[in-house]
């Protein structure tokens, strides 16, 4: 039975500034296990709201900042309707340079911010964190838990893109010896980011360095199937994502 929950915005401390986010827990006043959830590149809007609350709802304190503060706050863009093709192609384009903005060094550096802010938080019980992101989201979820060890106890992507750059020393790939974490990875077996030679050397990373993982393909899913303001919103890829995840969160080693 899902859970009442208080949701709010709040001003997040950051590494260059303030970080508007969205803030969601169980309406019990206690203590809960905390879940850093990292948005893909359209940003916090209506759809994540809707997800971070679904998962407050199910027993967790859900963080999820505006990794573009630095650009603005959110909404950065209006967003195109679903249907117009031509709309997201021109979005994407004019968040190039909030994109940019965030650097891989930069990225991190705010993603301590936010677990210092998560351990600190009265509403989230002592211990290890989880990460989750969607997109881009879930490349800096896998680079979080390859950072910062065994202080995130496990970590999901969803139809997260560039995981495996051989030339990139900041894929999430190079970083698979330092993980802690149980990795859950999904991808979209229609994702131009991630074809199955990049999935491939993304897996054998994760076994040559001995990493607890779960890699999966969605099938008849693309890139950015869990966002319904998309149009690659996928709704039986969505609530499998929701399924797979919440398993994932049941696994995880809270203390």
């Amino acid at each position: 039975m899902p859970l009442p929950v208080i949701f709010e915005t709040l001003d997040l401390p950051a590494s260059d500034g303030a970080a508007d986010s969205y803030f969601a827990r169980p309406d019990d006043g206690r203590a809960h296990p905390g879940l850093l959830l990292f948005m893909d590149a359209y940003g916090l809007r209506p759809v994540l709201r809707d997800i971070v609350e679904t998962i407050a709802a199910q027993g967790f304190t859900v963080l999820a900042p505006n990794i573009f503060y630095r650009s603005g706050r959110a909404p950065l863009l209006p967003l195109p309707a679903p249907d117009n093709m031509n709309g997201h192609a021109e979005f994407f384009a004019a968040i190039g340079p909030a994109r940019h903005a965030l650097t891989g060094e930069k990225a991190l550096q705010d993603a301590k911010s936010y677990l210092d802010w998560l351990s600190a938080s009265e509403f989230v019980t002592s211990g290890a964190l989880a990460v989750s992101g969607y997109c881009m989201g879930g490349r800096l979820a896998l680079r979080t838990a390859g950072t910062f060890g065994d202080r995130v106890t496990v970590a999901a992507s969803f139809h997260g893109g560039r995981l495996a750059e051989a030339e990139d020393p900041t894929s999430p790939h190079h970083a698979a010896e330092h993980v802690s974490a149980e990795l859950f990875i999904a991808h979209a077996d229609h994702d131009a980011s991630m074809p199955p030679d990049k999935i491939g050397l993304l897996e054998r990373a994760l076994d040559d360095a001995g990493t607890k993982y779960t890699s999966v393909v969605y099938r008849n899913a693309r890139h950015g199937f869990t966002m319904r303001d998309t149009p690659a919103y996928d709704e039986a890829a969505y609530q499998r994502h929701l399924r797979d995840l919440f398993a994932l969160l049941e696994r995880a080693r809270w203390t």
